[in-house]
């Protein structure tokens, strides 16, 4: 809109503000456009005193018609405006009657007589999508895209007795992004933008501000493709030319080409810049090089040896099918119904009788779109079938692939049936009947949507952690497998429908993995004990429940990534735009830990997937039983194959592999310190990846003597002891102040007796195991290092004498700031307390700073004015005041210093994933 200057405003009862000039408008057109460009002409304050529009087509009125009808504006269905040249007379009186100042008109596909043009006092405008001149006529947009044009746009002009050659009034462009159709240039720019323009042009008449510019001849070009022998392709072209053509006649007429005799016409096309998938090839009539039937397509080939791609194929009777299934389409074979389906297809037949209503009988040779349904009727029968027929969901696709009434009979039953999925996932299971449950455990790769031995059929025991025996044998990923895994990736992101998938359609795949991850709590939830020795309900809750949570928030996230528009210096005299975009990396390989293996494959994965990118996840080699489950429910959920890739092995393969491999563009890792920082050089040398690195801890709590001591006791055990210790943000060193020190210890050691150590399962348990052998032994070691320091060990220190990685629970008292147990992160069951000087709050934060980590800290203290200066003082990415372990999804988290850099959750975890591209353009 227009900025007004001092004009004089008048507000009415409804609460519209209405400026000084406006018009009464005749509305000359149809469509959903012409019905919003009405509707917000008429909130402007515009009066609009007449709608013509087209007769009702099936017994269905026009968008347009409908929203006047609705509103009490006189509405004219005129099937014609003049014959054998002529103005009908009835017609113009009719137009008369209403007495407009300007005639609008959205998309008119009516030719509108000269008299009827000129006949208001300011005459006609019409929308046109073309930046005029460059294409003239109804194809022009089409022309657009096939002509390679990296400008697209519409004009608003002054109509005249020429084919769109009037004045123009204004015009609004945008870029054209290579594989962009019509539909996607339409929905994204000349559509919405559109309906503005169109309103703005209005004003600019009614304000006498609108200009009169002469379209030169020079440039202008008109070509009609509305004849379907118009369309055949021509191969001896380059690949992008090609693609033009096709993506030029998406849906209307249809670029065809012949193939074993019959006329095939495609869609969907896309270029290919990644190499070539294997395929079947097929000959193809007048081209150079046949074709190649893929997994994701039909790959075509140009005269300069580059390719393309095209997802649909349809054929002479009207059937389309996907391109990837032409050598095994045929005719769809008929299944026996049962008795439930039989009702469904009952219900169905209902919902194509509502639709089609101007058909009497719905036979099985009835074709929905050759009996006038629409593309709006498409997203009718997709929401009444899910209403009526128990929640079915259809996608838009499915009733283009099937249109007449059998063979979408035959597609909803096989999807009902899960017969309609590429192929069946093959998942050979260890089952195990534990925890009051069969427990399934997937233990082999996940590449490509499948899961597969290794490369080399190498595999390696995980260990349960209660009793040290061997849950099963995993797959142990070779550098092959790494590589398998990066180029499904690679293809699935720039080849497959996920590179394609809108936003939304993104978000409901991950809601829905969220309420499988869900469903399947208790399952997963038990798996992450045998595997992680995490106790069961704590699994339940944290686990799992945080990583249902996870999933769901940045499912909410996937339509609401946004760029912004940018006001640069060079905005004048020139006219123009800077605006960023936000668009996934590609392929990101993400590397977690041990201590929360489901959970930290959400925070993660979850951030990633939303952004758009695909995925190779290496989950830590002692406990990757939960990601490959997490495998199994992402195929259940619909993710397409070789969007996310689990490879179970060693960090020092598979791992060093995912951080030097240059097809990866993102690298997330949780873990140690020392690893953290040869992640960062291989990323480095490799290919300049991006890096995001969560590290090691030595997270301050400091205990002031004006607490709450009970919560201070309580809490502060928590940030100990929380799973086992086994815990990023515990606080590794605990400061208490001196007159409260005895007292916090004692009830601390009183509160550990009270600890029931055991088997995970139990749902009394509140310790479990450590994670695995080697980490108890490492634990041990450092209780003995504190001991020969001089630090006054005060409860626990030893192992608990029974099968298992069991520790008790620990208290190292008398700890001063230059021993090992002051220095470095135990990464268990341990507590570290040291006391300081009363009073001294610039001293404890002094000593609480000396250190090289900076993820997580806490602070225990009624005085809020204290809380919030020591909040400020502390070098730490996260700090807890009177309270701790607090962490939701909606809260970026991640360190400083040699903690690492980056974030998990929150909003800020999506741009860890993402890439800012700058647009500038001039018009």
């Amino acid at each position: 809109m227009l900025r007004w200057g001092s004009q004089a405003l008048r507000r009415f009862s409804t609460g519209r503000v209405y400026f000084k000039n406006k018009l009464k408008l005749a509305l000359i057109g149809q469509s959903l456009f012409g019905q919003e460009v009405y509707s917000h002409l008429r909130k402007e304050g515009h009066r609009v005193v007449g709608v013509f529009t087209v007769p009702d087509k099936d017994g269905k009125a026009d968008p347009l018609a409908l929203a006047a009808e609705k509103d009490g504006t006189p509405v004219f269905k005129l099937p014609k405006w003049r014959v054998k040249g002529k103005t009908i007379k009835e017609v113009a009186e009719a137009y008369r009657s209403v007495g407009a100042d300007l005639n609008v008109l959205p998309f008119c596909t009516q030719f509108i007589p000269m008299d009827i043009i000129d006949s208001p006092k300011h005459g006609s405008i019409i929308y046109h999508p073309s930046i005029l001149p460059r294409h003239r006529g109804a194809s022009a947009i089409n022309w657009t895209l096939i002509m390679g044009d990296k400008k697209a746009g519409f004009s608003v002009f002054w109509a005249d007795d020429g084919l769109d050659t009037g004045p123009i009034l204004l015009q609004r462009s945008c870029d054209v992004e290579p594989n962009d159709t019509v539909d996607a240039l339409y929905n994204r720019f000349l559509f919405p933008e559109g309906i503005k323009a169109m309103v703005e042009a209005v004003q600019l008449i009614a304000d006498g501000k609108a200009p009169r510019i002469p379209q030169p001849e020079e440039g202008a070009t008109y070509e009609g493709i509305q004849k379907k022998e118009n369309a055949e392709i021509s191969w001896d072209q380059s690949a992008e030319v090609l693609h033009n053509w096709i993506r030029g006649h998406d849906k209307v007429p249809g670029a065809w080409t012949e193939i074993n005799g019959q006329m095939v016409t495609f869609y969907g096309s896309t270029l290919l810049n990644s190499s070539v998938p294997p395929g079947e090839p097929l000959e193809i009539k007048g081209a150079k090089k046949p074709g190649l039937v893929t997994k994701n397509g039909l790959v075509l080939f140009g005269n300069d040896g580059k390719a393309l791609m095209v997802r649909n194929l349809q054929f002479e009777d009207g059937k389309m099918i996907p391109a990837s299934q032409y050598f095994s389409a045929g005719e769809m074979s008929v299944v026996e119904l049962t008795a439930e389906e039989v009702k469904v297809a009952e219900t169905i037949k209902v919902i194509w009788a509502g639709i089609l209503s101007n058909v009497p009988i719905i036979e099985d040779s009835t074709d929905f779109f050759k009996s006038g349904a629409s593309s709006m009727d498409v997203a009718r029968l997709v929401e009444e079938i899910r209403q009526k027929c128990g929640g079915l969901q259809l996608q838009n696709e499915d009733i283009y692939m099937a249109t007449k009434f059998e063979d979408f009979i035959q597609k909803v039953v096989k999807k009902l049936r899960g017969e309609d999925q590429e192929a069946e996932l093959v998942v050979d299971y260890v089952s195990k009947e534990v925890n009051e449950m069969m427990v399934k455990m997937p233990y082999q790769c996940f590449i490509n949507g499948q899961f597969t031995d290794a490369d080399d059929g190498k595999t390696y025991d995980t260990i349960n952690p209660t009793d040290g025996s061997t849950i099963c044998k995993v797959s142990y990923a070779s550098l092959a497998d790494v590589d398998k895994a990066v180029a499904a990736a690679k293809d699935a992101f720039e080849n497959g429908e996920w590179g394609i998938m809108n936003a939304r359609e993104r978000g409901r795949l991950m809601y829905r993995l969220a309420d499988l991850l869900e469903e399947n709590q208790e399952e997963l939830a038990t798996i992450e004990a045998l595997d992680s020795g995490a106790v069961y309900t704590l699994a339940l809750k944290t686990h799992i429940g945080m990583s249902v949570q996870t999933f769901r928030y940045f499912a909410g996230w996937c339509d609401k990534i946004q760029g912004s528009t940018i006001p640069i210096n060079q905005a004048r005299p020139n006219r123009n735009l800077t605006f960023t975009k936000k668009e996934p990396l590609g392929v990101c390989a993400i590397i977690i830990p041990w201590n929360y293996p489901l959970m930290m494959l959400a925070w993660k994965s979850a951030a990633c997937l939303a952004a758009g990118n695909t995925l190779v996840l290496k989950p830590a080699q002692v406990t990757p039983l939960t990601a490959l489950k997490f495998a199994e429910l992402s195929v259940k959920a619909g993710f397409p194959k070789g969007v996310i890739n689990i490879i179970p092995g060693s960090g020092g393969i598979a791992g060093q592999r995912l951080s030097e491999h240059p097809d990866i563009r993102k690298l997330g890792f949780t873990g140690s310190t020392p690893i953290g920082k040869q992640i960062m050089k291989s990323c480095a040398v490799s290919n300049l990846k991006k890096v995001s690195l969560e590290l090691g801890g030595k997270s301050p709590l400091i205990i002031f003597n004006d607490c709450e001591l009970d919560k201070a006791v309580r809490m502060g055990m928590g940030a100990v002891f929380f799973n086992k210790g086994e815990n990023c943000i515990a606080a590794g060193r605990l400061f208490v102040e001196e007159s409260i020190h005895d007292e916090f210890v004692t009830r601390v050691v009183e509160e550990i007796k009270k600890m029931k150590i055991g088997d995970p399962l139990d749902r009394s348990t509140d310790h479990g195991p450590q994670n695995h052998k080697a980490h108890l032994e490492k634990l041990l070691q450092y209780c003995e290092t504190g001991v020969k320091e001089g630090a006054t060990l005060v409860y626990g220190g030893r192992q608990v004498q029974r099968p298992g990685f069991f520790m008790e629970p620990t208290v190292f008292t008398d700890v001063e700031d230059h021993m090992y147990l002051a220095k470095e992160e135990s990464f268990g069951p341990i507590m570290v307390i040291s006391k300081f000087q009363n009073g001294d709050i610039d001293g404890v934060l002094q000593r609480a700073n000396n250190t090289e980590y900076g993820l997580a800290s806490g602070v225990f203290t009624r005085d809020i004015n204290k809380a919030m200066y020591v909040s400020e003082k502390l070098e730490a990415g996260t700090v807890f005041i009177n309270t701790y372990n607090k962490t939701d999804v909606a809260a970026p988290f991640g360190g400083v210093k040699q903690s690492g850099f980056g974030k998990d959750l929150g909003e800020e975890a999506l741009n860890e994933y993402l890439k800012t591209k700058t647009v500038t353009l001039e018009y």
